[in-house]
């Protein structure tokens, strides 16, 4: 069995060496790996993700490590019982363009008993999320059946129970079909929330629903990097995380929020048990 308190010190170690990277590149020139429509891969994201993995397995060698900038998992692969899974930089685009708003996401995942598979994707629970947003200092942690914390102290979800009065963030989409989810969404929610936000980091998005800055939080085409931290953190904050498997993509449309809210929001994912968090 894994310590939690000290997989998190481990985490937080990584988090804070990434960000101090971060911090010192946000206004340098970048190096561009690739390129899309709606997306930019940075050489920094494969530099950030090879300090967090060297010290990760220093701590924990044993420890199986997921990462958005590695090669996909082997479906045929025997699934270890505990995983590592991270975002370097989530919310390259603001990065790459020097907007201060990215963060590091590393969460720990352990693999269920079979009578549970049913209920998370692909048998795994997110028992630790780390998110470290660099250029504001702020720290988001959480453990399994323990509050959330910003800077060490407890967060919770905001009270806001009328849509009319909420903020809620949309995410920024990366692929057409994404786009053609998002636009209606976009219209109908700017129409029915007090304020819309596009922020440009799921994982950051994630925390402040948890620490009720955002009311709530809608994307879809999410990967597992992107919001398996977030989604504990908003749980263990007194919030509601749902999210749905898109088939055939390995991504997610998600929905987070306060629990007065979702009963609210149309156009969102079923509304069921979160199988990330």
């Amino acid at each position: 069995m894994i310590s939690l308190p000290k997989a998190q010190s481990a985490a937080i170690a990584a988090a804070r060496s990434v960000g101090a990277l971060m911090r010192r590149n946000l206004h340098a020139p970048k190096k561009a790996n690739a390129t899309t429509a709606h997306d930019i891969k940075l050489e920094l994201d494969v530099r950030s993700q090879a300090l967090i993995e060297r010290a990760l397995r220093r701590a924990f060698p044993a420890v199986a490590f997921m990462g958005e900038e590695g090669p996909p998992a082997d479906a045929d692969a025997p699934s270890p019982p505990w995983r590592w899974v991270v975002d370097p930089i989530d919310g390259t685009g603001n990065f790459a363009n020097a907007i201060p708003h990215a963060c590091v996401s590393i969460a720990l995942q352990h693999k269920l008993s079979k009578s549970n598979l049913s209920t998370y994707q692909d048998g795994y629970q997110t028992v630790l999320g780390v998110v470290y947003e660099p250029f504001t200092n702020e720290l988001f942690t959480a453990i399994r059946g323990k509050p959330a914390r910003l800077n060490g102290k407890i967060i919770r979800v905001s009270p806001r129970a009328r849509l009319a009065d909420a903020i809620v963030s949309l995410g920024s989409p990366n692929s057409n079909s994404a786009l053609e989810t998002a636009l209606p969404r976009l219209a109908d929610l700017a129409r029915r929330a007090r304020k819309i936000r596009i922020m440009g980091s799921a994982a950051l998005s994630l925390c402040y629903v948890a620490c009720g800055r955002f009311d709530a939080y809608l994307e879809n085409g999410l990967r597992l990097w992107d919001i398996a931290a977030g989604a504990l953190l908003v749980e263990s904050a007194g919030g509601h995380f749902s999210c749905q498997p898109i088939p055939g993509t390995n991504t997610f449309s998600l929905l987070a929020a306060n629990k007065k809210l979702p009963s609210q929001l149309r156009n969102t994912p079923p509304l069921r048990s979160g199988p990330l968090a």
